[in-house]
């Protein structure tokens, strides 16, 4: 798992904000499945690099870019990589021990290698994009009451 653990400094902030405006713009133009980016290597530098990515990469890019923006850290997991239960846990912002006994009640699945449990990112976002849901219908519902009894909130 590659990761970036610490968050970004408002600098950094600042620059992913600028990096995402331009990286929009040519996700917009661009139709292809390639597309051509010119890095410079160095302040000192004086020529420019051309590369040519996927357009997928560039999606990805600016997917980092925006969360980057919003000073969060960020993670990367290939779709089909096992984790242990500590980057479960970190992934999902829970304690190992929590998510132990999440795995042991069936609620997210899991396998065992020796003695130790691996789980697949895709079904931690199953599981987290569920939890929203609840957490967003139950929102709801506690507005929805609040304003039937009239507690006063507009």
């Amino acid at each position: 798992m590659e990761a970036i653990t610490e968050r970004p400094s408002l600098h950094d902030q600042q620059i992913a904000r600028d990096s995402l405006a331009l990286v929009g713009e040519a996700l917009n133009r661009k139709r292809s499945e390639e597309v051509s980016i010119q890095l410079q290597p160095g302040i000192a530098a004086q020529g420019f690099a051309s590369v040519v990515i996927p357009t997928k990469a560039l999606h990805l890019l600016a997917v980092i870019l925006s969360s980057m923006a919003q000073g969060k850290a960020v993670s990367l997991i290939p779709s089909d990589s096992e984790i242990s239960t500590q980057q479960a846990a970190d992934l999902l912002g829970v304690s190992r021990p929590h998510l132990v006994k999440l795995l042991e009640k069936g609620t997210i699945p899991f396998k065992k290698v020796g003695s130790h449990r691996r789980v697949l990112p895709e079904d931690l976002l199953i599981y987290k994009e569920r939890q929203e849901q609840i957490r967003h219908e139950q929102l709801q519902f506690l507005a929805e009451q609040a304003q039937d009894l009239n507690l006063g909130y507009e």
